[in-house]
């Protein structure tokens, strides 16, 4: 903890030390935001299948916990 305490505080005292660890906006690209897509049918099908599935594991969690 220490040294890396010193380490920034050595960081901070020298700031041509510190110039390359900066962000440059001119050299960062442009952050293109994701285009939804409409979910296909194999998507809602698997779905479909996972809630079935989650449906019977939770009856079956509960069948188990009611008989003890």
């Amino acid at each position: 903890m220490r040294i890396l305490l010193t380490l920034f505080l050595a960081l901070l005292a020298l700031p041509s030390l510190a110039e390359p660890c900066r962000a440059l906006p001119s050299l960062a690209e442009s952050f293109d935001r994701p285009i939804p897509q409409a979910q296909s049918a194999t998507a809602e099908l698997w779905f479909a299948i996972a809630s079935v599935v989650l449906i019977a594991a939770l009856w079956l969690v509960n069948h188990l916990v009611m008989r003890k």
